[in-house]
């Protein structure tokens, strides 16, 4: 599959897109799901393009799950999460519908049951709040 330079991450990689960051180094960014499954679905893309797996330079994609793992902590100690489910698509068979290769981590809770994805926008202030308490559990 080609790669698409006007997908959303993309846009906002290049800053022409608003996100609510939590994390960003020289390989990867983090940031909340605007239409999240529950509290804290925070999503980590590498900064190459790259529409899946498959076609990830698997250098970048070693750091990105760094970043996965990483952030992944923070999520889980910010949402007091006693699980975190990390997701990975590939394809619109799998159910990607964004395509550039990204990760979500969602944290679970026991009865907390998921909301339908890409279905409806969180408010900003909320999203906003969420990402504050993640880069809060970060570990410098």
């Amino acid at each position: 599959m080609a790669y698409d330079n006007n997908n959303i991450f993309a846009k906002i990689l290049r800053g022409e897109a608003p996100a609510f960051n939590v994390y960003e180094d020289d390989h990867s960014l983090a940031f909340m799901d605007v239409m999240p499954q529950v509290p804290g679905h925070t999503l980590v893309i590498p900064k190459d393009p790259a529409a899946d797996i498959h076609a990830a330079d698997p250098v970048i994609l070693g750091a990105t799950v760094a970043t996965v793992q990483k952030v992944a902590d923070a999520v889980k100690a910010a949402f007091a999460a006693p699980g975190i489910m990390i997701a990975q698509l590939n394809g619109p068979a799998a159910g990607q519908t964004v395509f550039h290769l990204h990760f979500h981590i969602l944290p679970r809770h026991e009865g907390l049951e998921f909301r339908m994805h890409a279905r409806d926008m969180e408010d900003a202030e909320v999203l906003e709040a969420h990402a504050a308490k993640v880069r809060a559990c970060l570990q410098p």
